[in-house]
């Protein structure tokens, strides 16, 4: 069911990156050696529910993630929250490729994306559903934001200057699914 939403996503998301020309403008290039490898053991949800959240919180600790708790006031329950980053992914300054250009690049876009999913760097990506200057996200689950940056800007579209990323921090409890 997840390689069916994360296809419907990237082929929503080859959509809406195929609009636009704008003039060309220079940009920074990053490479694949600019990916900040590290060791890294994805847990589902599954594996986060048998862990008691002091297990959890000592595990993302240690692996360098940013945590608090959050005690609800009413039930008194206590959540994990975890820090995350979301990668904005904006249009860029050059989107005048032709079609064949803009096919490849949005080819090799969906497999960074694909290949962010399955290493566990990112948690969810998608596109917008309109055509303004935000064209998606992505959720990158990394300890830092230097490694957030560092794998949202290897992206190929990025790269051609297609695309332009924003990274901010962001704090979700860990473990809950969306609804």
């Amino acid at each position: 069911m997840k390689n069916i939403l994360l296809t419907l996503s990237l082929i929503c998301f080859l959509v809406s990156c195929k609009n636009d020309t704008e003039a060309e403008k220079g940009t920074e290039t990053v490479t694949e050696n600019d990916i900040v490898e590290v060791p890294f053991e994805k847990s589902n949800s599954t594996d986060a529910k048998k862990k008691s959240i002091a297990e959890l919180r000592a595990e993302l600790v240690s692996k360098g993630y940013e945590v608090f708790d959050y005690v609800d006031e009413k039930t008194k329950d206590t959540t994990l929250m975890q820090q995350y980053f979301i990668a904005f992914l904006k249009s860029g300054p050059i989107r005048n490729q032709n079609e064949e250009e803009a096919n490849r690049l949005q080819s090799e876009h969906l497999a960074h994306l694909g290949k962010m999913y399955e290493l566990g760097y990112a948690d969810i990506s998608g596109p917008f559903g309109d055509d303004g200057e935000i064209r998606g996200i992505t959720i990158y689950n990394v300890p830092t934001l230097k490694m957030a940056d560092s794998l949202a800007n290897a992206d190929p579209m990025v790269k051609a200057g297609r695309l332009v990323i924003e990274v901010h921090p962001w704090w979700a409890a860990k473990g809950f699914p969306l609804r």
